[in-house]
């Protein structure tokens, strides 16, 4: 078995896909899980991307049958997470109004980032490297503290914190998991890119954002297939089992090889 084999078995992304049947998996999946963990709902960050759009959906149907199926009311919590401003952060409010979303939070994170910054560059102090929080520091900081307030909202709230997570991400490495914050369930896991674009469309995710460039948002003018050289067209076309430029299959390989323990639990010993 040759390592894209190996890759795509495990991620277990497949070939071709019916739409409205991964839809309805992965709405029974939600369903099944909530009722399984006795939460009253599920939470989920809307970034004003493509991944957490359709993990948006997904979830306000899941819940919305749940209400209409169990006699009590079952939440998707939408959280609208800028730092300071964002531009695009209309695209996050059209994915609430698009399903319906009833509940919606809005938590701006810059002072606690930018307390979180000051508090590193102290400590750092302390040993003698005398320097600010790099960008990509800062960045992470930003990823991680969004996590945080989602888990703090969702305990109180008895949610499940959702994650945007899919096997076009889990290749790379370019997600939150583990030692980033990790989150309770993932309805995108076993889809690629062009996949979660698929299901996207049907579901009715405005076009606004199918149109974007992907980003994680962790700086300005930061866009996944910039910071990778990867495009997501070879990424899914890899996890589809179909042959890429030998260069870019050599890169995708090391990527999935350097990440390695961001699809692991923590080692012990």
């Amino acid at each position: 078995m040759s390592l894209q084999q190996e890759i795509i078995a495990r991620l277990g992304v497949q070939p071709e896909i019916d739409v409205d049947q991964e839809i309805r998996k992965r709405v029974d999946f939600l369903k099944d899980y909530v009722l399984k963990t006795d939460v009253s709902g599920l939470l989920i960050a809307i970034s004003g991307g493509i991944d957490s759009a359709v993990a948006a959906g997904l979830c306000q149907q899941a819940t919305d049958e749940l209400t209409a199926e169990q006699g009590k009311e079952y939440k998707t919590v939408g959280v609208f997470q800028p730092y300071s401003t964002q531009e695009d952060i209309e695209d996050s409010y059209a994915t609430a109004r698009a399903f319906n979303m009833k509940h919606q939070v809005e938590t701006n994170i810059e002072d606690a980032v930018d307390e979180i910054g000051i508090l590193t560059e102290y400590g750092m102090k302390q040993i003698g490297v005398h320097q600010h929080i790099s960008r990509a520091g800062k960045g992470n900081v930003k990823a991680r503290t969004r996590m945080v307030v989602q888990y703090a909202l969702a305990f109180d709230l008895n949610l499940l914190v959702v994650g945007t997570d899919h096997a076009s991400e889990a290749i790379t490495g370019f997600y939150t998991k583990w030692g980033d914050g990790a989150v309770d369930i993932t309805p995108l896991s076993t889809l690629n890119k062009r996949q979660v674009r698929m299901v996207a469309a049907k579901i009715g995710v405005p076009q606004s954002i199918l149109d974007k460039a992907p980003t994680a948002g962790l700086w300005d003018g930061q866009t996944d297939e910039g910071e990778l050289g990867i495009t997501y067209e070879d990424n899914s076309n890899y996890l589809e089992g179909k042959q890429i430029a030998p260069e870019i299959q050599e890169k995708l390989e090391r990527q999935y090889m350097k990440t390695e323990h961001k699809r692991s639990a923590i080692p012990g010993i």
